[in-house]
């Protein structure tokens, strides 16, 4: 039998939308398409449980928390204190404090943990009646160009299951199989490898006063609460470094070095990872009833917090589309929807860029060199001296953009 074939022994089922993925994404898109009444599926191919403890972004922007109010779900699914709005430069030890608040009015960004905000929007998704299936193997797409599409899976009990749909969303992430469900040659793809990797570390250890990002010569570092009692640390160190190389006892060297801070609090390494840092954009991000959504469509360096509120705006943009489709028979919406995803995408691209050249090349010079490096310094310096180049700062971190972002309607 072919691959995706139909079996005589598979369930049929009929759902408005399949959300592939359980993540921050697929998650919300489904949470959100339950607010306006849009029945759908979300299958997960990995357990409950793995999907609750990834540890990923940390930060939920202004623009999203004031999305979520929109929708009122911001009291069920953000948990973490509000971020205070201050961003703390250290270069060569010397501490400029940057605020990253817009000064508009409305919430501001919120500390949320992306597991936290996963088991928030999981718990909220099922209480509010939910379709939410884990472990779901062998899933394929089918007639993504046809009136219905399909979407065959095999549950975790064995059972062939096949699903129509009118749309599928594709939240499961770059090497998921949405993406790759897209034909050859109707995607195309704009990669960047920054040549540059990171070291992150999960510790138990105090928190920053405020998120912190360090500049020395001896490479970037970086410091970020993950909660009370916790904290996340990053550590600039040569592309394919082995992380074996890294002992406890090297981290918190490092850390105290590059971070001008001897007497930094150690605690338990509880987890440890290295990666390069890259870009990624998929044009366009929807191909007939498929939409790619968050990191299925694009990747983007950490810096500047971006990815996990893509994923977000991504979500957002979707549901209302669909909301559009079935409450009053307009697509334009749906038509437009990655036009509109990728002029913000790009925006966080290039900012991601900015900020992560900028707090590289200013340190060490190495590989830039110093004409680079004593642009980045340039940079830093007219951020911390110049009101109107904090007011631009600020306006990209918060996530709002003035062209595009007007009051909420009534998300229902």
């Amino acid at each position: 039998m072919a691959e995706g074939a139909p079996q005589l022994d598979e369930t049929q089922e009929s759902a408005t939308v399949v959300v592939i993925g359980a993540g921050p994404a697929g998650l919300t898109v489904a949470s959100l398409l339950r607010r306006c009444g849009v029945d759908c599926v979300v299958l997960e191919r990995r357990s409950r449980e793995h999907v609750a403890q990834r540890q990923r972004a940390g930060i939920v922007e202004a623009r999203a928390v004031r999305m979520f109010e929109s929708w009122g779900l911001a009291d069920l699914v953000l948990g973490g204190p509000p971020h205070d709005g201050i961003l703390e430069f250290r270069v060569d030890g010397e501490s400029h404090l940057v605020d990253d608040s817009d000064g508009s009015e409305g919430p501001g960004a919120r500390l949320c943990p992306q597991q936290v905000l996963v088991q928030k929007l999981t718990a909220a998704h099922l209480a509010d009646g939910g379709d939410l299936r884990y472990e779901a193997a062998d899933v394929t797409l089918h007639d993504l160009t046809g009136e219905r599409a399909t979407v065959r899976y095999r549950a975790a009990d064995g059972t062939p299951h096949a699903i129509t749909c009118a749309f599928v969303a594709g939240c499961d992430g770059e090497h998921g199989v949405t993406r790759t469900a897209v034909p050859d040659g109707h995607l195309t793809a704009h990669p960047l490898d920054y040549g540059i990797s990171w070291l992150t570390v999960l510790a138990d250890a105090p928190p920053p006063a405020h998120p912190l990002l360090a500049v020395s010569p001896q490479g970037f570092a970086a410091h970020f609460p993950r909660g009370p009692h916790s904290s996340r640390y990053y550590l600039q160190c040569p592309p394919d470094d082995d992380l074996g190389a890294w002992s406890d006892a090297r981290i918190w060297d490092a850390l105290r070095t590059r971070l001008a801070d001897p007497a930094l609090t150690a605690g338990p390494v509880t987890d440890r990872e290295t990666f390069r840092l890259r870009g990624l954009v998929n044009d366009p991000m929807q191909y007939g009833r498929l939409f790619l959504v968050g990191d299925a469509a694009h990747i983007v360096s950490p810096m500047g917090g971006k990815g996990m509120n893509l994923a977000l705006y991504d979500a957002d943009l979707f549901a209302r589309a669909v909301r559009d489709h079935a409450r009053d028979g307009d697509d334009t919406a749906l038509r437009t929807y990655s036009e509109r995803c990728l002029r913000r995408v790009w925006s966080d691209q290039e900012f991601s860029h900015w900020l992560t050249r900028t707090v590289h090349d200013a340190g060490d010079a190495t590989h830039c060199g110093p004409f680079l490096h004593r642009l980045a310094r340039a940079r830093l310096d007219r951020l911390f001296s110049s009101p109107a180049a904090g007011r631009a700062f600020a306006e990209l971190m918060t996530g709002l953009d003035p062209a595009q972002d007007r009051p909420a309607s009534t998300a229902r």
